[in-house]
């Protein structure tokens, strides 16, 4: 029999809780949103946050980024030139 005490007892009761709560809401949220359908509900909740709204405008604040660009430029170079040794 393993004897644990009262402290760690209560920390793994509360695991156990937290881990089921999160099980629960997780089959809540496939009931509502419908199988097959939560990676694109959580993409549609996480895009607005990860990606800029303008993507034109991101992509002049990229090309303004000079030594961005020349370090972009650098490392498309050197594809070239593993690409000349390969084997055909």
């Amino acid at each position: 029999m393993l004897l644990l005490d009262q402290a760690t007892r209560q920390n793994l009761w509360r695991q156990l809780v937290e881990g089921l709560e999160a099980y629960t809401e997780g089959i809540a949220a496939h009931r509502v949103i419908g199988r097959r359908r939560i990676s694109r509900f959580l993409e549609t909740l996480a895009r607005p946050h990860v990606l800029k709204n303008d993507l034109e405008a991101a992509y002049r604040e990229m090309a303004a980024d000079e030594r961005r660009e020349a370090e972009a430029l650098e490392w498309s170079e050197g594809l070239v030139g593993d690409i000349e040794d390969a084997p055909r």
